[in-house]
């Protein structure tokens, strides 16, 4: 805790890194939400935080910032994070009400992510991948998922490694992975509008748009109810998806990895000393 403490007051007080930190939000700022239409129906939207991450890659890459200040950032990340998870606490209870009034549909669907973990975990130790798996496949990697990791296990672990892996890639290509691909996905049949609605509202907000306005697009006499159905599921997921990881996702995806791993490669998650 104290080494926690001692890099975090080294990085609030490396004037250059704090200065290159603001300056990259305010012209992320600046430069604002922004669609770049691809067909009729499709559209990327752009936000700031991607701006953001793209201009400090390239502030490190021309060396403004060196590698150590860019160590020092991960401890400003944690810092950073927790005005948002206050404001997601804040937000479950008025959420309660709404959360009873949706029924066991929207109760039962963050059990969807049980799946993805049975998937993610045996393909990710095909690839070679080891405990950044415990942060790549238990969630799909937004700020409550950052939260808890680095809460856990820091953000200079593999599982801190793998939950940042997942959330720049979901920043990055999110948006255009669900403008694209949802036209796409309701072409399976037997599953019901209402259910791709649903799905939409997965605990971001970037994503939560671009797929919602694909699928109206798609359905644009259904677009009131997809927004509606989408919105009430993202209500739900910012109110129980933090407790989900907590309790079931992570502990699952530990367990997971723990049984599959010494089939691939010997169980390496014992070592981590934080996994107690």
């Amino acid at each position: 805790m104290e080494t926690r403490k001692h890099k975090l007051w080294e990085a609030l007080t490396d004037g250059r890194l704090f200065l290159v930190v603001v300056l990259l939000v305010v012209v992320s700022e600046w430069i604002g939400v922004r669609k770049i239409p691809v067909t009729a129906a499709v559209s990327v939207t752009l936000f700031p935080m991607l701006y953001s991450m793209i201009l400090g890659l390239i502030a490190y890459l021309i060396r403004i910032l060196n590698v150590e200040q860019s160590k020092r950032a991960e401890h400003l990340i944690f810092l950073a994070i927790l005005p948002l998870v206050t404001k997601l606490g804040m937000q479950i209870g008025p959420s309660v009400s709404k959360v009873v009034e949706m029924g066991a549909a929207f109760m039962l669907q963050e059990f969807g992510h049980v799946g993805s973990i049975f998937l993610a975990v045996p393909i990710g130790l095909m690839l070679g991948l080891r405990r950044e798996l415990i942060g790549l496949a238990h969630s799909i990697g937004r700020e409550a998922n950052v939260s808890l990791i680095a809460e856990k296990y820091g953000l200079d672990s593999p599982e801190g490694r793998g939950v940042m892996t997942i959330y720049v890639v979901g920043t990055l290509f999110g948006t255009l992975f669900y403008g694209f691909f949802v036209p796409v996905m309701v072409l399976i049949p037997g599953i019901r509008v209402e259910a791709w609605a649903m799905a939409s509202g997965m605990g971001s907000g970037s994503m939560m748009a671009a797929a919602s306005g694909a699928l109206s697009s798609v359905f644009p006499e259904r677009a009131k109810d997809i927004v509606l159905y989408a919105g009430a599921s993202q209500v739900l997921t910012s109110a129980t998806g933090l407790y989900m990881s907590i309790f079931l996702l992570l502990p699952l995806t530990r367990g997971v990895y723990r049984w599959l791993s010494p089939l691939f490669h010997g169980g390496e998650l014992e070592e981590n000393g934080h996994d107690q």
